[in-house]
């Protein structure tokens, strides 16, 4: 289970339509399982359909610091669970609270994708 705080939430929607017509991403930090804030990142891909995440990175240490990092991205009309092109590049999210906003249809969804197999987590 993913807790996300309205104010935190309320952040992941701000930055989704900051962003549309391209897709949103950045950093859920989480300590045990409640967002504690939100990091927004930079979509180097610059594009509606995929993100590539680019952040500080001095936010990598926050593992070292006992928190949990959490991926976030936006779909900008289909639903929010993860697209084949989120399995096939999941990289270092393997495993790790994948957050999926789907601006469409105002609705935050969670998963885990290990060897691309796709789980819901559930949000609260």
């Amino acid at each position: 289970m993913v807790v996300i705080p309205n104010q935190v939430r309320e952040e992941l929607v701000e930055h989704s339509r900051a962003e549309d017509p391209n897709e949103a991403c950045g950093l859920v930090v989480l300590r045990d399982g409640v967002a504690e804030r939100y990091e927004r990142g930079r979509n180097a891909a610059a594009s509606p359909y995929r993100f590539e995440l680019s952040v500080d990175p001095e936010l990598w240490f926050l593992e070292d610091e006992g928190y949990e990092l959490a991926v976030f991205h936006s779909h900008l009309s289909s639903p929010p669970r993860p697209s084949r092109t989120d399995v096939e590049n999941i990289g270092l999210w393997e495993g790790k609270p994948y957050l999926i906003y789907s601006l469409h249809e105002d609705v935050l969804a969670a998963w885990t994708i290990q060897n691309g197999a796709i789980q819901p987590l559930a949000v609260t």
